[in-house]
């Protein structure tokens, strides 16, 4: 299932935000629609073969690596990336005493 199929899931509990930062595969007229409709800016960078390719601030799209970073660097925590707990709540308190870690190893 491509992403833009699947984001068609979570169109009625979008949270409110100015802008969405997301990759090629989200690239849909639908799914830029939806986003408009909501008061949200699509920055998204168009896929090779589309006919008209959409406009997008690219100075803002490089800044979505820094959220991939934080991702890979939680995956870095095994209790986190093999998910040993079964509570939502539980495994939620790891990601945070993780990433409360890494935010003080970094500074």
């Amino acid at each position: 299932m491509s992403d833009h199929k699947g984001a068609a899931m979570i169109y009625p509990v979008l949270p409110e935000a100015d802008t969405l930062i997301a990759d090629k595969g989200y690239d849909s007229d639908a799914f830029r629609e939806v986003l408009s409709e909501r008061g949200i800016t699509p920055c998204i960078p168009p896929r090779a073969n589309r006919r008209s390719p959409a406009t997008y601030c690219k100075t803002l799209y490089k800044q979505r690596h820094k959220v991939e970073n934080m991702f890979a660097k939680l995956k870095d925590w095994r209790r986190i990336s093999s998910r040993y707990d079964r509570c939502a709540h539980t495994f939620f308190s790891a990601i945070c005493i993780a990433a409360t870690v890494i935010f003080w190893l970094n500074q």
